[in-house]
């Protein structure tokens, strides 16, 4: 994999079989397992257990390191860290019908998922999320348009947030999205210490959900998209998808 370059690998939880859950669930450390067993509802035991073992499968194809092997740490806000740090970065993002899974080498990257049908819902809550900015590019829209602008504008928050890695300590008012050229580009505030030409951002709807990318990289990211069709322990099966699916404009 290139520096540059980022992978991007998507997997169903619906595929993981009865007996990959078992074999799994040896791949969590004490903590891991704990949590997964405090999960009410079995979809999101299963959503939890999908994104462990998607993330240590696909770490140990970079590194000669068995998926049981790796450790995690979490800085002062939560976002999971390799530990002890090996040169790669990878952020996770995840649903109960959808877990996706960012690496590249060294700099810092974010991404989010949501099914494509949410747009309505966040739209009804938008005034709260959305910067002053963002609300009046969203109004500006045809009502027809507006729940997916407001899917994009959620999903490529979450992004950025989370590959700044500080939590909602970053004000959602304080950063913005603008749709006026080819690709998504962010603005900040003045309370925002960050500057523009620092990231990329793209979005795509693939197998019925919207996904967020933001990547620190100067000038276009290359990146490669990778559907999981199988994992288990001794397999790990992908397709890969045409880069051209990434969107270029925002729908009118």
């Amino acid at each position: 994999m290139p520096d540059s370059a980022t992978d991007l690998y998507l997997l169903r939880p619906s595929t993981v079989t009865a007996d990959d859950r078992d074999a799994f669930l040896d791949w969590l450390h004490p903590a891991e397992l704990e949590r997964y067993h405090r999960f009410v509802f079995d979809r999101h035991r299963l959503e939890y257990l999908a994104t462990r073992a998607l993330v240590r499968r696909a770490l140990s194809t970079y590194r000669p390191v068995a998926p049981a092997a790796w450790r995690f740490s979490t800085n002062a806000y939560g976002r999971p860290e390799i530990d002890p740090p090996c040169g790669l970065t990878f952020n996770l993002a995840n649903h109960p019908t959808l877990v996706v899974c960012a690496i590249r080498s060294g700099a810092e990257l974010g991404v989010d998922v949501e099914p494509l049908t949410r747009g309505s819902e966040i739209l009804a809550i938008a005034s709260t999320v959305f910067a002053p900015g963002e609300l009046t590019g969203l109004h500006a829209l045809p009502g027809s348009a507006q729940p997916d602008r407001a899917l994009a504008l959620w999903t490529l928050k979450e992004a950025y947030i989370k590959a700044r890695g500080m939590g909602l300590s970053l004000p959602l008012d304080g950063f913005a999205f603008v749709f006026d050229a080819a690709r998504p580009r962010i603005s900040f505030a003045p309370s925002i210490i960050d500057t523009p030409e620092r990231w990329a951002f793209r979005t795509i709807d693939l197998l019925d959900h919207r996904i967020a990318l933001a990547v620190e990289v100067a000038g276009p990211p290359v990146v490669h998209l990778h559907e999981v069709v199988r994992l288990s322990a001794s397999h790990f099966d992908t397709r890969a998808l045409p880069d051209g699916l990434w969107r270029t404009v925002d729908p009118p």
